[in-house]
């Protein structure tokens, strides 16, 4: 496979909150970035028609993916109802034939919002299905030579919807990357603009980066994002971003030095 990375989520700007800064490291490194979403983002705004908001957060989802030298997908589905279903798992899975990624970053399988849940679970489906001749997709795609890595960022704020805390199985240092990712951002302006709006203060930047601040303290650097992969039976089981990343990526929680600092 080639260097590829997909990261699938539910809405525009999810992916640079999320994965941002490994998209940019990653980008750095020479691989080839896509940015997909479920939706376009018809309810982020209220003041706009879910039309017009959705064609201007798909404008902005376009702006960051280009930054990145990278393409914008868009599978079309509506806010606060994207399932896994059908259609849903069909289209995902031409998707990822027709990108062909050697790795895919998708949403916590628990998370805050169900349509991050579900996407996270169609993420998961559609890697698995996409090597297989004959399973739900685009007439004459071409199946996956083999199973994608696949990956989940953590859930926002870093907790399940009961509250309790999800810990990442690796965090990538960020640090050298944290203005290219805010730069990402800020690209969203539609949504930079009515937190300003609410908060007096840019909070949309200045919440991501607190939290990459507190990901960074879990293992020594300014800046981290993290990240668990899936291991389950079929999907590939070698952590291929510490190939390629090295010392930017770091286990969690570090090995056990036998308590000798």
């Amino acid at each position: 496979m080639d260097n590829i990375l997909l990261t699938l989520m539910a809405h525009p700007d999810d992916a640079e909150i999320l994965c941002g800064g490994l998209c940019c490291l990653l980008s750095e490194a020479g691989w080839e970035i896509h940015i997909a979403t479920a939706t376009a983002g018809d309810c982020g705004s209220s003041t706009l028609a879910g039309d017009e908001i959705a064609r201007i957060r798909r404008g902005e989802a376009e702006a960051a993916a280009a930054m990145l030298g990278g393409r914008y997908h868009c599978l079309d589905r509506k806010d606060l109802l994207v399932r896994y279903d059908d259609e849903t798992l069909f289209d995902v899975c031409g998707l990822l034939r027709s990108v062909r990624p050697r790795v895919v970053i998708t949403h916590s399988p628990s998370d805050y919002m169900v349509d991050h849940e579900e996407i996270s679970r169609v993420a998961r489906a559609s890697c698995f299905n996409a090597p297989i001749p004959n399973a739900p997709a685009p007439p004459r795609s071409r199946p996956l030579e083999s199973i994608p890595h696949l990956y989940y960022a953590d859930p926002v704020g870093g907790v399940d919807p009961l509250g309790r805390p999800v810990l990442p199985s690796l965090l990538i240092d960020i640090s050298s990357v944290i203005d290219a990712k805010t730069a990402l951002l800020a690209c969203h302006a539609s949504q930079r603009e009515w937190l300003r709006a609410h908060h007096g203060i840019d909070e949309y930047i200045e919440g991501m980066k607190r939290w990459a601040r507190e990901r960074g303290s879990l293992t020594g650097v300014e800046y981290a994002e993290g990240f668990r992969q899936h291991l389950g039976h079929a999907y590939p089981s070698d952590d291929i971003i510490a190939g390629v990343l090295g010392p930017l990526h770091r286990p969690f929680p570090p090995p056990d030095h036998g308590g000798i600092e």
